[in-house]
Protein backbone atom coordinates (compact mmCIF):
# COMPACT_ATOMS: atom_id res chain seq x y z
CA UNK A 1 0.00 0.00 0.00
CA UNK A 2 1.34 3.39 -0.61
CA UNK A 3 1.81 5.87 2.13
CA UNK A 4 -1.67 7.98 0.63
CA UNK A 5 -4.29 4.72 0.69
CA UNK A 6 -2.59 3.96 3.51
CA UNK A 7 -3.30 7.77 5.60
CA UNK A 8 -6.91 7.95 3.72
CA UNK A 9 -7.77 4.36 5.29
CA UNK A 10 -6.48 5.88 8.98
CA UNK A 11 -8.78 8.97 8.44
CA UNK A 12 -11.78 6.79 7.80
CA UNK A 13 -11.58 4.53 10.33
CA UNK A 14 -11.32 7.58 12.64
CA UNK A 15 -14.06 9.32 11.27
CA UNK A 16 -15.93 6.12 11.13
CA UNK A 17 -15.41 5.46 15.44
CA UNK A 18 -16.41 8.95 16.03
CA UNK A 19 -19.54 8.61 14.42
CA UNK A 20 -20.68 5.97 16.31
CA UNK A 21 -19.23 6.66 19.42
CA UNK A 22 -21.95 10.33 18.85
CA UNK A 23 -24.81 7.93 18.23
CA UNK A 24 -26.67 7.15 21.02
CA UNK A 25 -27.63 3.77 22.50
CA UNK A 26 -31.06 2.04 20.53
CA UNK A 27 -32.80 2.42 24.20
CA UNK A 28 -33.17 5.47 25.95
CA UNK A 29 -32.15 5.24 29.61
CA UNK A 30 -31.95 7.46 32.72
CA UNK A 31 -29.09 7.02 35.06
CA UNK A 32 -30.45 6.77 38.26
CA UNK A 33 -27.60 7.75 40.14
CA UNK A 34 -27.22 11.56 38.70
CA UNK A 35 -30.62 11.91 37.03
CA UNK A 36 -32.64 15.07 38.98
CA UNK A 37 -36.42 14.71 40.37
CA UNK A 38 -37.63 15.70 36.39
CA UNK A 39 -35.21 13.35 34.53
CA UNK A 40 -37.02 9.98 36.83
CA UNK A 41 -40.48 11.34 36.19
CA UNK A 42 -40.06 10.65 32.61
CA UNK A 43 -40.07 7.07 33.88
CA UNK A 44 -42.97 4.64 33.23
CA UNK A 45 -45.07 4.60 36.61
CA UNK A 46 -42.54 7.03 38.08
CA UNK A 47 -44.53 10.65 39.35
CA UNK A 48 -43.07 13.40 41.27
CA UNK A 49 -43.11 11.74 44.78
CA UNK A 50 -41.66 8.39 43.81
CA UNK A 51 -38.69 10.60 41.92
CA UNK A 52 -38.22 12.69 44.84
CA UNK A 53 -37.93 9.51 47.05
CA UNK A 54 -34.95 7.71 44.29
CA UNK A 55 -33.41 10.89 44.81
CA UNK A 56 -33.72 11.21 48.59
CA UNK A 57 -32.67 7.23 48.90
CA UNK A 58 -29.24 8.01 47.02
CA UNK A 59 -28.71 10.68 48.93
CA UNK A 60 -29.29 8.83 52.11
CA UNK A 61 -27.02 5.51 50.61
CA UNK A 62 -24.66 6.89 48.18
CA UNK A 63 -25.02 5.65 44.73
CA UNK A 64 -26.70 3.01 44.13
CA UNK A 65 -24.30 -0.18 42.49
CA UNK A 66 -26.63 -2.04 40.85
CA UNK A 67 -30.41 -0.77 38.94
CA UNK A 68 -32.01 -3.90 40.62
CA UNK A 69 -31.46 -1.89 44.24
CA UNK A 70 -33.98 0.37 42.80
CA UNK A 71 -37.16 -1.77 44.20
CA UNK A 72 -35.60 -0.87 47.58
CA UNK A 73 -37.07 2.62 47.48
CA UNK A 74 -40.40 3.14 49.05
CA UNK A 75 -43.11 3.09 46.60
CA UNK A 76 -41.05 1.19 44.07
CA UNK A 77 -41.92 -2.90 44.43
CA UNK A 78 -40.90 -5.74 42.52
CA UNK A 79 -43.32 -5.26 40.01
CA UNK A 80 -42.89 -1.58 39.33
CA UNK A 81 -39.05 -1.75 39.52
CA UNK A 82 -39.24 -4.78 36.27
CA UNK A 83 -41.87 -2.42 34.16
CA UNK A 84 -38.80 0.24 34.38
CA UNK A 85 -36.03 -2.07 34.30
CA UNK A 86 -35.38 -1.84 30.78
CA UNK A 87 -34.69 2.33 30.90
CA UNK A 88 -32.54 2.75 34.14
CA UNK A 89 -28.81 2.23 33.86
CA UNK A 90 -26.47 2.95 36.80
CA UNK A 91 -23.61 4.53 33.87
CA UNK A 92 -23.51 6.76 31.38
CA UNK A 93 -25.38 9.78 30.89
CA UNK A 94 -29.41 9.96 31.03
CA UNK A 95 -30.55 9.55 27.25
CA UNK A 96 -34.38 9.46 27.46
CA UNK A 97 -35.97 13.11 26.58
CA UNK A 98 -39.99 12.02 26.52
CA UNK A 99 -42.42 10.43 29.23
CA UNK A 100 -42.73 6.65 28.77
CA UNK A 101 -46.33 5.15 29.27
CA UNK A 102 -46.46 2.12 30.46
CA UNK A 103 -48.81 0.05 28.72
CA UNK A 104 -52.63 -1.06 30.07
CA UNK A 105 -53.36 -4.70 31.01
CA UNK A 106 -55.18 -6.17 28.51
CA UNK A 107 -59.18 -6.48 29.23
CA UNK A 108 -60.07 -10.27 28.69
CA UNK A 109 -62.65 -10.49 26.02
CA UNK A 110 -66.71 -10.78 26.89
CA UNK A 111 -67.87 -14.03 26.78
CA UNK A 112 -70.98 -14.20 25.22
CA UNK A 113 -73.94 -16.45 25.93
CA UNK A 114 -74.35 -19.27 23.33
Amino acid sequence: MTFRTLTYMTLAVALASSVLAAQPSGNPQVNINTATVNELQLLPRVGATLAQRIVDFRAANGPFKAPEELARVKGMGEKNFARLQSYVTITGSTTLKEKVRSPRASKPAAKTKG
